[in-house]
């Protein structure tokens, strides 16, 4: 490939993820955006938010660098037609198909990074299949055998250590195995993905006051601070464990490049707070950089004019610097977004 090309999904087609798409249109970009999805989805959309963007056919051999109020479509199409905020389940096999392909693409290394919408995890299962998430689904289609969810924002960095699973299991899945083998990548991550030399982690506690000393559980105790201890040794800049309610202050969170929060609503909802629709969704540990936005698919505000694209935006423009450039030929623009 002589030039970046960002693979893109829009995940749920009821939901607002063809409104924040077509938003794209809006912005210039020296890359080439291939949004994969149902054109007449698109079309259709576009019409009713009056919206003039043109949807051009993806030509795998002529790179192109994605112009203004031009959409450049890998046409996938849709099972059942579709209408805004009406989940239907005909059409999760084909959220699933455009994320196969798009994914799929990545491995192949025809493009360089994946990009990805808000997808409805009730209508998917509900179809009969099996869905946890964007991550689980990843992660088993490239045969990785974990990775680590990140969130990236202005203010701060937060990794998960577990993902989408009930509160009442987050304990038993809390292992002396999956906090190293999560810091590890994170750790890994952080240096090789945002050239952070020596990457400083924070790691919350899973219980109240990080455990009080063992009196409010000893999760920290049994299972936190030996691993802490074992990768400081290896001269990990790790500190923790930490009560979860403190370290998000400004005064702490300046002395870290990320916070590993125990369990997804531990960390989430601070960071959610302080850059909605602003911060972007990572999976650390693919073999190519996936971004995504940070927040569902509002299926209230489909077709409303109402969506707002900042965290999609902010998510392709983090793919594109994540992302290692090639040189493009002569005449081949190649870099940053403008």
């Amino acid at each position: 490939m002589s030039a970046l090309r960002i693979a893109l999904t829009p995940g749920e087609p009821a939901g607002i993820g063809p409104d924040i798409t077509l938003q794209l249109a809006h912005h210039k970009f020296s890359e080439e955006i291939v949004v994969f999805a149902d054109k007449s989805l698109l079309q259709q959309r576009a019409k009713q938010l009056g919206l003039s963007v043109t949807l051009k056919d993806f030509d795998p051999e002529i790179f192109q660098p994605s112009e203004k109020n031009v959409l450049s479509i890998h046409h996938i199409p849709l099972k059942k037609l579709s209408m805004c905020g009406v989940l239907e389940k005909e059409n999760a096999a084909y959220v699933l198909e455009t994320l196969h392909s798009a994914a799929t693409a990545c491995l192949k290394k025809k493009f360089s990074a994946l990009v990805t919408g808000p997808v409805h995890k009730q209508i998917i299962n509900e179809s009969g299949i099996s869905f946890l998430g964007h991550t689980e689904f990843l992660a088993n289609l490239s045969n990785t055998p974990q990775v680590v969810m990140l969130f990236v924002s202005d203010y701060f960095r937060v990794a998960l250590a577990t993902t989408h699973i009930p509160l009442a299991e987050v304990s038993h899945h809390i292992t002396q195995d999956l906090l190293e083998n999560t810091l590890r990548i994170l750790n890994q991550s952080l240096k090789q993905v945002f050239n952070i030399s020596h990457p400083r982690i924070a790691i919350c506690g899973l219980n109240p006051h990080a455990g009080e000393g063992g009196y409010l559980g000893r999760e920290e105790i049994d299972t936190i601070q030996p691993i802490i201890k074992k990768l400081q040794s290896e001269n990990y800049a790790l500190q923790g464990p930490f009560p979860a309610d403190t370290i998000f202050l400004p005064q702490q969170l300046k002395n870290f490049d990320a916070i590993l929060a125990m369990y997804h609503d531990q960390g989430l909802p601070v960071l959610k707070y302080a850059a909605f629709d602003k911060a972007v969704n990572m999976t650390l540990g693919l073999p190519f950089i996936r971004t995504s936005v940070d927040h569902g698919t509002a299926l209230d505000l489909a077709g409303t004019e109402k969506a707002d694209a900042g965290s999609l935006l902010a998510a392709v423009k983090l793919a594109i610097q994540l992302t290692p450039h090639p040189n493009p030929p002569p005449g081949v623009p190649g870099g940053g977004n403008n």
